[in-house]
């Protein structure tokens, strides 16, 4: 309750600051912590900084990619490796030697049996090699004891193209996992071997063997999840989003943990099910990292023929729990990592470790992770037990061994991403949720790089006052720094509390329509405000022809973020002093009745302030004139109408002025027939004042009459200046 309690404090500190021009800066979120650089501390997805678990490196080896481990009883970890293909040991000090180098092109999986034994399963067209050490001499007294000697034999060869997992049941039977013909094969501990089990689809990926002694296996192709029974009986326990299973991992209670990548496709019309295709060279990695091509340079030197699991894989991975009853739920999903592999740690968490960026995840529940670390290599690719309760970890793209855990980092900083405010600004005092007493450090600079010159770390006495005892400056950063203690340290949340200095606002552009009227916008509340320093969007007023109207709108901006309000002004050509139009507006748009305005030529001026969000006598203003825009309401004159019957014609004169605009045209319509149009004398219609005199031709219905009428004639014109203001005039013609 107290945590609920201090959030919502947080949160409406946020908004009262916000609206009084003290600014916040808060980092509670996920989203928001991954964007900093930890050191040893773990991000929660639910929130909040911890202590990592201890993360180091035991080897660097020579091969560039591991695919599996194994250790023994005594700690040595023993790694599949390729690009050179070997199986190397590592002593828990971290040396390394070579103890098995096959022909093929990879090692893919390892284990070891409860006597000691290693083995080693190569690919492609590969075998399974038992690796046993011989016996070393005794050494004499004083003398170190001699490294073992390693021999290997082949034990099983199932003559398919891959394979891809081994796993021995508690009888001590092997379990082989292949491809191109998705077999698993059984091969029991005096060597006799036979096909266990045979899928539809083509490759079968990984393997596990449950408390009851079933077999699990994750297919690719389906992304199918199988229990088989000892006597061989299959039953699809499930068929994941993912066409492919990259992992599967086991805990005590018989809960199936799966991991799953790579988008399945439907198959082409007709053939039913889905379709997945390996490519003859080792496909690209998605996402970030590099990809696993050219696996054995000394192979010919191009890429290798051998698909590496999990690689091609588009659209991110899953991770699935099966319960003990067989029901199935998604535990943890991502767009850009993808799940190699998957453990336990001391305490029963589930760990994963994923590519390309080589984070190590543990997963606490539905949607509920720590980022816990990342790795250099950009494969986190298998996990086996180490020594003192911890877990050893491999990585590709460069071949390491790491021991995690199982204790916490001593320490770990935790650097947040750098907030520009973007403009000069004052840093204030700093809200802390925390547990743990960790310390706080903050720094700024007027450069977006720290590295430039900034302030050194200062810190941040959260006891008394909280306060960031660094320059003014555009940017700044804060550091946290935990220390392994009981409680363990957390930092749950950071509010930093800032002013920036208030600058004028900016008026960047203003346009006049005569002609238009813009209709208004409803506005919706509750939106939110554009992060400081980011421009506002405000969507263009609609605006419809309406000659009666004139139409103004602008943009502007400030980097405050404050808000603002707008008045605006007229002035008349030729005046000195502006005139109130408007003022108290929020909208950028406004239109007003052109008959208003006396016909003449005019500029616009607005002036935004941003006094909504300043005290009296703290705010500031910018100001920006239009182009000049002429006003004409009044419609030209017509005078000197005449019409004279001329034999078979008619002759009309009349004049067409205008007191400020130009005459645009001019037509005429004999007897209320189609306006026609008529050129002014000298053709060219570019004055406030045009003469016309033109000759209409009379029809002999005109002249004769069809009808026993009169043989009156009405002459209508119509002339237009440059506003489309109208004028009309008329003149009866009488017959003879």
């Amino acid at each position: 309750m107290a945590r609920k309690t201090t959030a919502l404090f947080f949160a409406l500190l946020s908004t009262i600051a916000l609206a009084e021009g003290t600014r916040t800066w808060e980092q509670s979120k996920f989203e928001e912590f991954v964007k900093g650089t930890p050191k040893g501390v773990a991000l929660r997805s639910l929130g909040g900084l911890e202590l990592a678990p201890a993360f180091k490196t035991l080897a660097t080896l020579p091969s560039t990619y591991v695919w599996a481990l194994a250790s023994d009883a005594a700690g040595n970890v023993y790694v599949a490796a390729g690009s050179p293909a070997r199986v190397y040991r590592v002593t828990p000090d971290g040396q390394s030697a070579a103890i098995f180098e096959p022909q093929e092109l990879q090692v893919q999986s390892l284990l070891v049996d409860k006597s000691g034994t290693l083995f080693a399963a190569t690919a492609p067209d590969g075998k399974v090699y038992r690796i046993a050490a011989k016996a070393a001499p005794a050494a004499a007294k004083g003398v170190p004891q001699p490294a073992p000697s390693w021999s290997a034999t082949p034990y099983f060869d199932p003559g398919t193209k891959y394979i891809w997992d081994i796993v021995l049941d508690h009888a001590g039977n092997l379990y082989v996992a292949t491809g191109d013909r998705g077999e698993i094969y059984r091969v029991t501990p005096n060597g006799q071997h036979s096909l266990f089990f045979k899928s539809d689809e083509v490759h079968i990926r990984v393997l596990a063997v449950d408390p009851k002694g079933n077999v699990i296996a994750g297919s690719d192709g389906s992304g199918l999840i199988y229990r088989i029974a000892p006597n061989g009986e299959a039953f699809v326990l499930y068929s994941a989003a993912k066409k492919e299973i990259t992992s599967l991992a086991i805990d005590s209670a018989g809960n199936i943990y799966a991991a799953g990548a790579g988008e399945k496709r439907p198959a082409p019309s007709g053939t039913g099910g889905t379709v997945t295709s390996l490519s003859s060279a080792t496909p690209s990695q998605s996402g970030g990292g590099a990809p696993l091509t050219n696996v054995n340079p000394g192979a010919g030197g191009g890429p290798s023929p051998f698909p590496a699991p999990g690689l091609g894989a588009s659209g991110g991975s899953e991770i699935y729990r099966i319960a003990p009853d067989g029901s199935p739920m998604r535990m943890w999903s991502s767009r850009e990592d993808l799940v190699y592999a998957l453990a336990f740690d001391h305490r029963g968490r589930l760990i994963a470790g994923t590519g390309n960026r080589g984070h190590i995840f543990a997963i606490n529940g539905v949607d509920d992770y720590t980022d816990l670390v990342k790795a250099s290599g950009t494969q986190i690719t298998a996990f086996v037990s180490a020594p003192g309760k911890g877990l050893y970890a491999s990585s590709s793209n460069l071949g390491k061994i790491f021991v995690l855990g199982p204790g916490p980092e001593t320490e770990g900083t935790y650097e947040s991403d750098v907030l520009d405010a973007h403009v000069f600004s004052q840093w204030g005092r700093v809200n802390v949720r925390s547990s743990g007493n960790p310390e706080l450090y903050a720094r700024s600079g007027n450069v977006d790089n720290p590295d430039r010159n900034w302030s050194p770390w200062m810190p941040v006495d959260l006891a008394t006052g909280a306060e960031l005892k660094v320059p003014a400056a555009r940017f700044v950063q804060w550091k946290a720094v935990l220390h392994a203690s009981t409680p363990a340290p957390r930092v749950d949340a950071v509010m930093l509390y800032y002013l920036p200095k208030n600058v004028a606002p900016q008026v960047d552009d203003i346009t006049v329509q005569a002609g238009y009227r813009y209709q208004a916008i409803a506005h919706v509340t509750g939106t939110e405000a554009p992060a400081p320093g980011q421009p506002r969007f405000d969507p263009p007023p609609p605006g419809v022809r309406d000659r009666d109207s004139i139409g103004i709108r602008w943009s502007a901006h400030d980097d405050n973020d404050d808000q603002l309000e707008y008045t605006l002004y007229y002035r008349g050509e030729g005046e000195s002093r502006w005139l109130l139009l408007k003022n108290n507006l929020s909208d950028r748009y406004y239109s007003f009745d052109a008959s208003l305005l006396p016909d003449g030529g005019y500029t616009a001026l607005v002036e935004a302030s941003d006094a909504p969000s300043h005290t009296p006598g703290e705010a500031l203003s910018a100001q920006r004139e239009s182009s000049r825009f002429e006003v004409d309401t009044t419609p030209p004159a017509i005078t000197a109408l005449t019409g004279t019957v001329e034999g078979d014609h008619v002759r009309v004169h009349f004049r067409a002025s205008d007191s400020f605009s130009p005459i645009k045209r001019a037509e005429y319509s004999l007897d209320a027939g189609d306006w026609q149009f008529v050129e002014p004398v000298g053709q060219l219609s570019d004055s406030k004042t045009e003469d016309y005199d033109f000759r209409v031709p009379l029809t002999a219905a005109a002249q004769a009459g069809t009808m026993p009428v009169s043989n009156d004639h009405v002459i209508v014109v119509r002339a237009y200046d440059r506003f489309d203001n109208l004028a009309t005039a008329k003149v009866v013609i009488r017959g003879k």
